[in-house]
C-alpha cells in the first residue's frame, strides 16, 4: 500500500478538524457571517471588528483560509475575501444529512400514519 493511499482518510479527518476547529470560535463565525453578505476587503473586515487589533483579525483569518472557509486574492494593494462554503457542505453531507433525511422519512411515516 503506497503511503498516500494510507493517508487520504486521515487527510480528509484533518480537514474536518480544521473545519471544526475554525468554527469553534464565535468571533470566526461572524466573519464568516459577514462574508456570507458578501465579499470583503481585509481592511472592511477589520473595520467590522473594532474591539480586535488588525493583528486579531488577521490570525483569526488565517484559521479561516487553513481549513478553507475563506479565499483570499490580491488586488493591488488589497485583498479581497470570499466566504468558501465548500467544506461547510462537506461536513453537511458527512454529519447532518442522513439525519435530516431519517427524520423527513419519520414525519412522513407518522404523517401517512
Amino acid at each position: 500500500m503506497n503511503e498516500k493511499t494510507t493517508r487520504e482518510p486521515d487527510d480528509a479527518e484533518s480537514d474536518d478538524d480544521l473545519v471544526f476547529k475554525a468554527l469553534a470560535a464565535p468571533v470566526r463565525r461572524r466573519m464568516l457571517d459577514a462574508l456570507k453578505e458578501s465579499p470583503r476587503t481585509t481592511g472592511e473586515l477589520c473595520a467590522l471588528f473594532p474591539g480586535l487589533d488588525r493583528t486579531t483579525v488577521l490570525q483569526h483569518l488565517r484559521v479561516l483560509e487553513r481549513a478553507e472557509l475563506v479565499a483570499g486574492r490580491k488586488v493591488g494593494r488589497e485583498r479581497h475575501l470570499a466566504l468558501a462554503p465548500l467544506p461547510i457542505k462537506r461536513l453537511h453531507d458527512r454529519w447532518i444529512g442522513d439525519y435530516a433525511r431519517a427524520a423527513v422519512e419519520l414525519l412522513d411515516r407518522l404523517d401517512g400514519a
